[in-house]
């Protein structure tokens, strides 16, 4: 067990904190987030200093290939652990309403979104966490039983937009504002702006406009008027056709693919889903950007586990010709192979 020292400064508790987690050390990295706090460090800086980068790390380690999902899993557990003891060394009395936290249906990285409850219960709200994945009529259902001041959304992948917006829509109906963050709005909270929702960055610009209710009940309306050309909502409708002819291409131009194992194939399955998933979410708040950067973070990730930048563009090329009489998801997928023999070219 790795024995910490007492250092008043999250930064230069760090790298020991990260360590704590690579060596999956769950009482040692509890130690070094109580050793803060005993020196004076607020809980709120220990939670959005120490432990919000050191997920980040984590997440691209991962996606560098330099962790396992085994490993991702434990130190992100280990983190929900020390949060835990954070809160309750800190133990906050409510002094303010109730503000209910949840993530969007589907999505299972509750982490980021369980800090920004902390931060909110450090500010004095009563904060109901609901987690990961929270069904949108479950959440209604529970606005219906309990008041709530606002709720706060939490969406970290921009595939899940559209289900985001309409749990926002039905949370308005309740009669409760929202305010929404997390990277599945843009890094800049601009699919937020199309969506019509206020968006916090961080967990104390959130904070600050739950407390301001004027201005989350004054956002600006939608800008979805493109959708009226049904590209968004008959490409959902075709997602399994596609995946299927996807798959048989690859196994026609790519004859390794069979001798992929089951979890290769449930893999490569995953991919040709998501390709559609984000391309029905640029076309939803008509951004081929939203599109673009996940093939090149698709990309990134398959190169580093040993799977050339082409075999991405071989599926966009077939996603393309069946998607022909689609003119914005066929300039989208442009686009991405325009991006994808960029990076061919780099040699990546």
């Amino acid at each position: 067990m790795t024995v910490p020292t007492v250092e008043a400064d999250p930064a230069r508790a760090f790298g020991r904190y990260l360590e704590c987690l690579a060596d999956a050390d769950e009482s040692a990295a509890v130690a070094v987030a109580r050793g803060l706090l005993e020196a004076g460090v607020p809980a709120e800086r220990v939670l959005l200093d120490l432990v919000a980068p050191a997920q980040a790390e984590v997440g691209e380690r991962w996606a560098r290939n330099e962790w396992s999902v085994a490993q991702e899993h434990a130190a992100t557990h280990i983190s929900e652990r020390v949060v835990a003891a954070v809160a309750a060394y800190a133990d906050p009395r409510p002094t303010r309403g109730r503000v209910v936290m949840a993530c969007m249906d589907g999505e299972w990285h509750a982490l980021p979104a369980r800090l920004v409850a902390e931060v909110l219960r450090l500010r004095g709200w009563q904060v109901v966490f609901l987690g990961a994945s929270v069904p949108a009529a479950h959440l209604v259902s529970y606005l219906h039983r309990y008041d709530a001041e606002a709720v706060a959304l939490a969406c970290a992948l921009p595939m899940r937009l559209p289900h985001a917006h309409r749990m926002v829509e039905a949370c308005r109906r309740s009669d409760v504002p929202v305010v929404v963050g997390g990277r599945g709005f843009g890094d800049d909270g601009r699919w937020a702006r199309v969506l019509g929702v206020p968006w916090a960055p961080d967990a104390p610009a959130a904070a600050d406009l739950v407390a301001d209710e004027r201005a989350l009940r004054e956002a600006p309306s939608a800008r979805l008027d493109h959708l009226a050309d049904d590209e968004y909502a008959s490409l959902v409708k075709r997602r399994g056709e596609l995946i299927d002819s996807a798959l048989a291409d690859l196994r026609e131009r790519v004859p390794s693919t069979a001798g992929y194992t089951p979890a290769q194939l449930d893999s490569t399955i995953s991919d040709l889903g998501y390709i559609l998933d984000f391309l029905a979410a640029a076309l939803y708040v008509d951004d081929a950007t939203l599109f673009t950067g996940f093939v090149e973070w698709l990309v990134e990730i398959l190169v580093s586990r040993g799977v050339p930048a082409a075999a991405v563009g071989l599926t966009l090329e077939h996603y393309g010709q069946q998607l022909r009489d689609f003119p914005r998801a066929a300039a989208f997928l442009d686009r991405g192979r325009a991006l994808v023999g960029g990076l061919s070219a780099a040699g990546r």
